[in-house]
């Protein structure tokens, strides 16, 4: 795993935590959870997209 993938990894796991955190509130911040779920499909986006260069990568 590179450096990278590790990091987008990780950032993933902070942003679902703080998701979580943010659901278990009284008052949920909507706006606030949205956002969050946007910024950790398009991480996830990222890491799609280089573990298909890293896959590419192997093969040739």
């Amino acid at each position: 795993m590179t450096t990278k993938a590790f990091m987008l990894l990780l950032r993933h796991k902070q942003i679902d935590d703080i998701i979580r955190a943010e659901q278990k509130k009284r008052w949920q911040d909507v706006t606030r959870i949205q956002r969050l779920k946007k910024l950790k499909l398009a991480v996830k986006d990222r890491l799609h997209r280089l573990a298909g260069v890293q896959g590419h990568q192997r093969t040739a």
